[in-house]
């Protein structure tokens, strides 16, 4: 069993901003290295501590034999994320997609062993209809190859419900290093985090992925009461699509607080406003109104219009933003200009995308 440099661990235990990372594509639909090299630099120099890739906001299609992109993706990112690091006292914490059966999975986690990956987010979307029994063995198969990221990805987005009794069970398999919450659900939240914390398991760190309560849930204290007594967690940092833009104030706003929880303030009546902003730019972005459908080429229009990608192209020509999508993505933009960081990318492009 591996395990991840102690480094890399400390900066994970402690939280940080990760952001899902999109695939830049060209007009043709083909893989534009120049600026996908251009993101990473960006989620590097805006203060992220780490990078996902072959998640949901790479797209899942880079999986399909017709693109093979996949593998040829995280040996690239492998690639920049080490001429990064060689100029960085910490390295960024490499997080890779893991989804698909057992066999599919073991396969991902090897591969992402063998690139320099430190973890694998693991996706459990394809064993909607397993056992607890089943979905536990397949965790441990999958964290035989590579420390593992839990992922309690939504039932509206393709996820399953996985109740208290799974992540209790979870959490003893010893390379579990984080869990993502990201069920956009209170009820599954707290059933999550509380299995963590009642497990004892102090090392595994909280993430969140609800993009509908970021704010709040990263100075929410999540206190249960148990047999050995009371048990509190945090959820320290986030891994998310929403923080593939505006990262360099995604990395304000954590530092922000966690200075809250350091100092064991309250949330004040200006960061609950926040938290209410946070979530209506996320509606936009993400297109809740649409279902989600436009979740991904949200994303990739705001980096558009920074000029990081050059269009909003997908890998599925069907799948774009939806009708009236862009017009909310101008709202937000007007109404909350302190939650982006477009003066800080115009500023830094030219040096981004730059051979």
């Amino acid at each position: 069993m591996s395990s991840i440099p102690q480094t890399v661990s400390e900066v994970l235990r402690r939280g940080t901003v990760i952001p899902a990372v999109p695939l830049a594509l060209d007009a043709q639909r083909k893989f534009d290295p120049r600026r996908q090299q251009a993101l990473l630099r960006y989620y590097e120099a805006a203060g992220a501590g780490g990078v996902a890739i072959g998640v949901h906001t790479t797209q899942f299609a880079i999986r399909d034999p017709a693109h093979g992109l996949f593998e040829p993706l995280l040996r690239f990112s492998a690639e920049v994320l080490q001429s990064l690091d060689a100029q960085r006292q910490q390295p960024l914490i490499r997080v890779g997609g893991v989804c698909g059966n057992t066999a599919q999975a073991v396969r991902e986690a090897s591969l992402l062993r063998e690139t320099g990956f430190h973890t694998g987010l693991l996706n459990l979307s394809a064993l909607k209809d397993a056992s607890e029994d089943t979905l536990i063995d397949h965790c441990r198969q999958v964290a035989d190859v590579l420390p593992m990221f839990g992922f309690y990805l939504g039932t509206h987005v393709g996820g399953r419900e996985l109740p208290y009794s799974f992540w209790r069970r979870f959490a003893e398999i010893d390379s579990v290093v984080a869990v993502k919450v990201a069920c956009f659900n209170r009820y599954q939240t707290i059933d999550c985090v509380r299995a963590i914390a009642e497990s004892g398991r102090v090392d595994i760190a909280l993430y969140t992925g609800n993009d509908d309560n970021i704010v709040l849930d990263l100075v929410t204290p999540y206190r249960f009461e148990s047999a050995g007594g009371a048990v509190e967690r945090r959820i320290v940092g986030g891994l998310l699509g929403h923080w593939a833009v505006w990262t360099r104030r995604a990395v304000e706003l954590l530092q922000r607080c966690h200075r809250v929880v350091e100092q064991a303030g309250a949330a004040d009546a200006q960061l609950l406003r926040l938290a209410v902003e946070v979530t209506d730019c996320n509606a936009a972005l993400f297109d809740a109104a649409g279902g989600f459908a436009g979740c991904i080429p949200g994303i990739h229009e705001v980096l558009r219009r920074q000029g990081l990608l050059e269009g909003t192209w997908m890998l599925d020509p069907s799948e774009s933003l939806s009708p009236g999508q862009a017009e909310e993505i101008d709202r937000i933009y007007a109404a909350y200009p302190h939650l982006h960081d477009d003066h800080f990318v115009a500023e830094h492009r030219e040096a981004w995308l730059a051979d």
